[in-house]
């Protein structure tokens, strides 16, 4: 099995990435295909070039935004990509159950199971974990900005998003697999693949990366007061029963907004966009998993 790992330089895990060559060793894989980045927006490159080298495994080493930019490349093909949490928030890895350890995480990608699960497709693009526009687009740019994420790590996340509650709503309408299902003012429009997303909250209790579906929710809170209410009701594990809070399934979502809003892809600020494309590819790619006896 030729192997192939597509590393973000600046993340840290254990004994780094010297650790995870040895591991690598130790495991009789002694020449990888090796790419370092400094940003995970130049690993598409490196891992569309891993794939005409022949990989069939893809080690990547990062955060949630290296994990999407190889998903973005990987998906729709034979590719198996294993993931190693280096990242700040890691929330693939977290709700796929993938250690954040270095030698048990190389395990997982070397004996693990195969599961193919859904990805994202925003405007063209791909993403595994969630997309939202809005609340918390701004929240995820304010705390890259000036290094604020890499010296504080999650606490950079709810410092911004304080700093973010009195941003004016929009207006949103949203068309739900081509039926009108949403109109009205919106602070957050949020699509997730995964049940856990900001700090491990429960954002969306049933979800599954594998059901063919999307979870959609918007927030439509405003102000310090109605924030407060829906965040309680959020860290008590019932946000969707909040009444700033709605929330369905999609295989696809078509929006509309009255103004250009700030978007994200699996912790990544994007542009502004005043509508988006959303919907789902199902079964698009190969992740590694822990197995039953791991």
């Amino acid at each position: 099995m030729k192997v192939a790992v597509v590393a973000h330089s600046g993340k840290t895990l254990g004994g780094g990435l010297p650790e995870l060559r040895r591991v690598l060793e130790a495991e009789g894989v002694d020449d990888p295909l090796w790419c370092e980045v400094t940003k995970s927006r130049k690993a598409s490159a490196q891992v569309r070039r891993a794939v005409d080298e022949g990989a069939e495994l893809v080690f990547a080493w990062g955060g949630d935004g290296m994990v999407q930019r190889c998903v973005d490349v990987l998906a729709g093909s034979k590719v198996s990509l294993a993931i190693i949490p280096a990242g700040t928030a890691n929330l693939f890895a977290t709700n796929l159950g993938i250690p954040k350890d270095i030698e048990q995480a190389v395990a997982v990608g070397l004996r693990g199971e195969r599961r193919r699960l859904d990805v994202g497709r925003f405007n063209g693009e791909r993403f595994a974990v969630m997309a939202g526009a809005g609340f918390d687009a701004a929240m995820i740019r304010d705390a890259g900005d000036g290094g604020l994420k890499d010296r504080f790590g999650r606490v950079a996340y709810v410092w911004t998003g304080s700093e973010n509650l009195r941003s004016k709503p929009f207006r949103a309408e949203i068309k739900v697999d081509g039926v009108g299902w949403y109109k009205g003012k919106a602070s957050c429009i949020l699509l997730g693949n995964v049940g856990k997303l900001f700090g491990g909250v429960e954002a969306f209790e049933d979800a599954r990366p594998d059901d063919g579906k999307l979870e959609l929710g918007v927030v439509t809170a405003e102000g310090l007061l109605e924030w407060g209410r829906m965040l309680a009701r959020t860290a008590a594990g019932t946000a969707s029963k909040s009444p700033f809070v709605q929330t369905t399934k999609a295989r696809s979502v078509q929006v509309r907004l009255n103004r250009k809003v700030l978007y994200e892809l699996d912790g990544g600020d994007r542009t502004k966009v005043k509508a988006f494309r959303v919907k789902v590819e199902a079964g698009a790619i190969t992740v590694c998993v822990p197995g039953s006896n791991q």
